[in-house]
């Protein structure tokens, strides 16, 4: 059992440097990859290799790097989401300090209320839901009978035309 493990030590050492340069393409990063690449060898079990050819154990560790470069692309995606996931500025609470702030911000109000009047129900309602109610563009979609790609337009539609009358009333 000894020389097995010998036996694979050897082969993970002589593929080393191939391994991590097969990580970084998926990763972007050598430093990633050099962790990734540590923790295959770590999460490598010669038992899983027994009576296995060379060729059959260096593809496993292959595998292993591929499936752990896989899930750290997915753990990233997820932090990303989770810190995306603030919501636009205007639809935030601020404090008044001043009449004329109050004044602004009614107006805002005013002009943002009007343009979702003019919207078709299920526009206003995919903005609302999308952006007010915290619903992903899938609930929306299953809400509203539509597809993603639907329901992504008519949110990003109505911020356009938001953010755009906003921006030529602004003095």
């Amino acid at each position: 059992m000894k020389k097995e493990g010998d036996a694979t030590s050897l082969l993970y050492a002589a593929h080393r440097p191939a391994l991590v340069r097969y990580a970084t393409r998926i990763l972007g990063s050598r430093e990633a990859a050099e962790d990734i690449v540590q923790d295959a060898f770590l999460r490598f079990s010669p038992a899983n290799t027994y009576g296995a050819s060379a060729s059959q154990t260096l593809a496993y560790l292959y595998r292993i790097v591929r499936n752990l470069c896989l899930d750290l692309i997915k753990r990233r995606k997820i932090e990303m989401r989770e810190q995306d996931s603030e919501p636009p500025f205007w639809s935030l609470p601020r404090a008044v300090e001043t009449p004329e702030e109050t004044v602004l911000v009614s107006d805002e109000v005013r002009t943002i209320t009007g343009i979702l009047d003019r919207f078709p129900l299920d526009v206003r309602v995919a903005l609302e839901m999308h952006r007010f109610g915290g619903y992903t563009l899938e609930e929306v979609a299953a809400h509203l009978g539509i597809s993603v790609a639907t329901a992504h337009r008519h949110v990003r539609a109505a911020l356009v035309e938001i953010a755009l009358r906003l921006g030529n009333d602004a003095p």
